[in-house]
């Protein structure tokens, strides 16, 4: 068994406000134990769209498993249908039943007579137990291919997996494990990232490489499978090892750390504090840096100066800078970086200010001009950077090239 489906039922999951976690959280487990989830595909409460994609998922891979659709109400129509598909027969259970009304009864309530429906199973099918909720799940098998079929709160179909179907799945599966690894990248796009990276990991045979753009940063996962843990780890940090060579200081996580963390632990390992001054990302990069676990140890104070009397009444800016260069420049940037880190006393401190838009852009500064500036007792510095994207997104990206500038900086000294 090597290749699985997923498929996610309910018309709430179509929608804008709800999230399918399940097909992540059992992507993961079926990864770890050697089987590709290959598809996944969320199909609302239409009997004849479910029993279609059913057929085809049994008629493509080995396993297919469904989350939700299993209450007891008129939309709840995977019983139905997945036993349509496999063109198989629902039976009636009594001790289902009866072991319902007993739940209800131990609750203080009376059964309704509608839950009768979830006593129904597929024939030949195996009844997986639920004491988390009142649906029970099937496992049926035939001609090579398995479906199993779950609930879809959470709490009830990891439980129900991990106890009665994941144990199964790992021996069928054979004696394959994996390991895996996320090496992050700032400061270059994805295409340039591959353009590196692909020679590496295409060298390999048993080594599954994705990679991501995520908002301001490139993701490399990493996965590798062999016949033993400790080969697969070994495959696993031999490509790594040989991609962050390759790519250099642009990599700044080859554990999946988020840059604040990287920057946090740089800070700490040194023993040398921060301070911050930010305008145009109002107080988004100290939001990050304090989101860490910790981060009292290494950051003293930020500044939010959004206005120019404040950066000249808070941080000491030289009103001619701002008259001459103006608040979106290299001098303010500076300027901004050495007078918070000269109050506060602190050993680094980075500067942020540019226009995220939608207005205030000009031909010779458009939206998202941004420039960062890094102040140490040895150095005063900045960068100019124009950054795509909504003002969401050019702050965002501000706020994670305002800490990788300081994690080079610190780098370097």
């Amino acid at each position: 068994m090597r290749s699985a489906e997923i498929v996610a039922i309910g018309s709430e999951l179509l929608g804008a406000t709800r999230v399918d976690t399940n097909s992540l959280w059992l992507t993961e487990r079926l990864n770890d134990i050697g089987i590709e989830v290959m598809l996944k595909t969320v199909v609302g409460d239409d009997g004849e769209r479910l029993q279609e994609a059913l057929t085809d998922a049994l008629r493509r891979s080995d396993l297919v498993i469904t989350t939700g659709g299993l209450g007891p109400t008129e939309d709840d129509i995977t019983r139905k249908y997945s036993a349509a598909a496999v063109k198989g027969e629902l039976v009636y259970h009594d001790e289902i039943e009866t072991n319902l009304r007993e739940r209800f009864k131990a609750w203080g309530r009376e059964m309704p007579e509608i839950n009768k429906r979830q006593a129904f199973v597929i024939d030949g099918s195996t009844i997986l137990p639920n004491p988390n909720g009142s649906a029970v799940g099937m496992l049926y098998e035939n001609d090579g291919k398995m479906l199993v079929v779950l609930p879809g709160p959470p709490r009830e179909n990891q439980p129900m997996f991990l106890d009665h179907v994941y144990s199964i799945l790992k021996q069928r599966a054979g004696d394959f494990y994996t390991y895996r690894r996320i090496l992050k990248v700032s400061g270059m796009g994805e295409s340039a990232v591959d353009e590196i990276a692909a020679p590496i990991y295409s060298s390999y045979d048993g080594v599954q490489t994705s990679i991501l753009f995520n908002k301001s940063e490139v993701e490399l996962h990493i996965a590798a499978r062999a016949d033993s843990q400790n080969a697969a780890l070994t495959l696993t940090n031999d490509v790594a090892g040989k991609l962050a060579a390759a790519l250099g200081d642009a990599v700044f996580s080859t554990n999946g750390e988020t840059m604040e963390q990287v920057v946090g632990r740089m800070l700490t390992e040194r023993g040398e504090t921060l301070s911050l001054a930010e305008s145009c990302t109002g107080g988004l990069v100290a939001r990050r840096i304090t989101e860490v676990a910790g981060s009292s140890r290494y950051f003293v104070e930020g500044a939010v100066t959004y206005a120019n009397e404040a950066k000249v009444r808070s941080l000491g800016v030289d009103p001619e800078i701002l008259a001459n260069y103006g608040a979106v420049s290299a001098e303010c940037a500076e300027a901004m970086a050495r007078g918070i880190r000269e109050r506060s006393g602190t050993d680094h401190a980075i500067s942020v200010t540019g226009i995220a838009g939608p207005d205030g852009g000009t031909a010779e500064k458009p939206v998202g001009t941004v420039f960062i500036g890094y102040s140490s007792a040895a150095v005063t510095r900045s960068i100019k950077l124009t950054l795509p994207g909504d003002r969401y997104l050019i702050r965002w990206r501000t706020s994670q090239a305002a800490m990788d500038y300081l994690r080079r900086q610190m780098s370097r000294s």
